[in-house]
């Protein structure tokens, strides 16, 4: 059994050189001494009594108070960007509920979660666990501590300890987070003619940790590639492009196959290669092999005759000397055919080129089209809705994170935990856009909400919760489904404009700085109901509607 020297400090857990054991028959035999002294003392005092009550109270209660944390021997995997769930129990079971119950990693003073007094305690948790962390009270009274990490990142992943403390009394369990991504479908892509053949690329992107990348075909057998190029982006997560070459004669059915070793998942896409892709011998180059072969074999033929005669050689020697200006007539054709070849391929190429430029004008008017507002929208935000962390401008266009919480009065319409607010305009019909400056601080949320959207206590931002919108948490940028999507953007966005669709249902936000589409929520994902601006500002950061 562990006794603390020091009650009541941070200490206490990290210095474990200030504990000592105390060994159980040695308290039994304390008992027993004190039991013997009661006997042999009962015409003492009645407060000599108590005292003797007192002590065998004590030690009982310690010898009570032993237990066991415990938590599991293999590492806990997650998936990135949803929950994970880090067990410990105590052994033998017992009730836990009074008892603190701390969840760190390196440092025993900056917590992960921190359960003390029968709830949760946020003073001092780390700042990257704000909001993503949660002790599953339902089993408390049998023992069980879990703790939930909701949207899970690459940074949560190492050793955590599991600390349990009863009055005097604590243990600890250790146990090790492994965070693991499943990228994006392989894209299988064909990128021109080399070495007698096509050359085939695959590429993905989004996966932790390294993937595994395999070319196969029809019948499942692995086929070698031609080269492999593995890279990490600044997200943390690992991109792969892999290339082989398809001839006439090899496996034209292939398909692309790339596998997360830790979460034992795959992700596969096929391709097969027509035999009209594949290169092949020009005709007019065996039309010509041929004429050569027949003219040359008609010259030797007849310099033969002429020789076996004997006869008229100075008509063989024009005859020859004819014979060579066509050959260099030949030549200069050739030239000229393999000129013309060339200029040929570089009007395909630059038709190709011309081509893609007009699908992309002609994608790019067609999604300009479905995302351009009819309206837009002069939107201002409701101070009634203004949760009281959080400061509103004089004109209503801009919001920030305030020092102090406002003594605010608690009207049913204003959000009391989440720092958020709404728009004073609601939209049920038509087509609305408005831009909000998302420059200064890096946690903030900008999206629309549904009018019924719950105001009071934790809400789910997601579609599910009436929600669409996207959100910045430091680096990390991603749209608010469920689970949430990673948005890799090349660069973090300014101005982003807000594009609702009433009529469609559907929702999208555009990088206003260079007109770049960042997310699009489907049509149907709103329902037909009242849609108003919605807003979230965490520590740090300021957001401003622009006019």
């Amino acid at each position: 059994m562990r006794i603390l020297e020091n009650v009541g400090t941070p200490e206490r857990a990290q210095n474990c050189s200030k504990a000592y054991f105390l060994d159980v028959s040695d308290q039994v035999t304390m008992k027993m001494k004190i039991l013997s002294f009661s006997h042999s003392s009962r015409a003492c005092s009645p407060l000599l009594g108590f005292i003797v009550f007192f002590l065998i109270c004590y030690v009982h209660k310690m010898e009570s108070a032993k237990f066991t944390v415990i938590g599991p021997r293999d590492p806990v995997t997650a998936v990135l960007g949803q929950e994970a769930e880090l067990p410990c129990h105590l052994s033998p079971p017992m009730n836990a509920t009074n008892m603190e119950v701390r969840w760190f990693r390196s440092e025993f003073a900056s917590f992960v979660h921190l359960y003390r007094d029968g709830k949760d305690q946020y003073a001092g948790q780390i700042p990257e666990y704000w909001r993503r962390t949660e002790l599953l009270k339902a089993g408390l009274t049998d023992g069980n501590v879990p703790l939930r990490i909701l949207s899970v990142r690459l940074s949560d992943e190492g050793i955590y300890l599991c600390f349990v403390q009863d009055n005097t009394f604590y243990e600890q369990a250790v146990l090790e987070l492994r965070v693991a991504g499943l990228g994006s479908a392989p894209l299988i892509s064909v990128e021109g003619h080399q070495d007698g053949g096509i050359r085939v690329v695959c590429r993905s992107a989004g996966w932790y940790p390294e993937p595994e990348v395999l070319w196969k075909d029809l019948s499942g057998r692995h086929l070698p590639s031609l080269s492999e190029t593995k890279s990490r982006g600044n997200n943390g997560l690992f991109g792969t492009e892999t290339a082989l070459i398809v001839t006439e004669h090899s496996n034209q059915n292939l398909s692309c196959c790339i596998r997360n070793a830790v979460l034992n998942q795959e992700k596969e896409s096929a391709v097969y290669i027509a035999d009209q892709f594949l290169p092949r011998v020009n005709s007019w180059m065996v039309a010509l092999s041929v004429i050569l072969v027949v003219l040359f074999g008609f010259t030797a033929l007849t310099v033969y005759l002429f020789k076996m005669k004997g006869k008229l050689t100075e008509e063989v020697g024009k005859q020859d000397l004819e014979i060579g200006k066509r050959d260099i007539e030949i030549e200069k054709r050739d030239k000229e055919i393999n000129k013309q070849d060339i200029e040929i391929g570089k009007l395909h190429t630059e038709i190709d080129k011309r081509d893609e430029e007009i699908n992309k004008r002609d994608n790019e008017i067609r999604w300009r089209r479905s995302v351009a507002p009819v309206e837009a929208a002069n939107v201002t935000l409701d101070p009634d809705t203004v949760n009281p962390e959080l400061v509103l401008s004089a004109d209503q266009k801009s919001v920030r994170w305030g020092h102090t919480r406002q003594d605010l009065p608690d009207n049913p319409e204003r959000f009391d935990t989440e720092p958020c607010v709404l728009g004073c305009e609601g939209f049920t019909s038509g087509r609305h856009c408005w831009e909000v400056e998302v420059g200064v601080g890096q946690c903030w949320g900008v999206g629309v909400a549904r009018e019924s959207v719950g105001r009071k206590g934790e809400i789910s931002c997601s579609p599910e919760g009436g929600i669409w919108a996207v959100e910045r948490f430091g680096d990390e940028f991603w749209a608010l489904t469920s689970p949430v999507t990673p948005l890799p953007l090349s660069r973090a966005p300014s101005r982003i404009r807000v594009c609702l669709d009433c009529d469609r249902g559907q929702v999208t936000f555009i990088d206003a700085g260079d007109e770049t589409p960042i997310f699009t929520f489907p049509p149907g994902s709103v329902p037909g109901e009242r849609i108003r601006p919605w807003l979230r500002v965490l520590p740090g950061s300021r957001l401003r509607l622009c006019p």
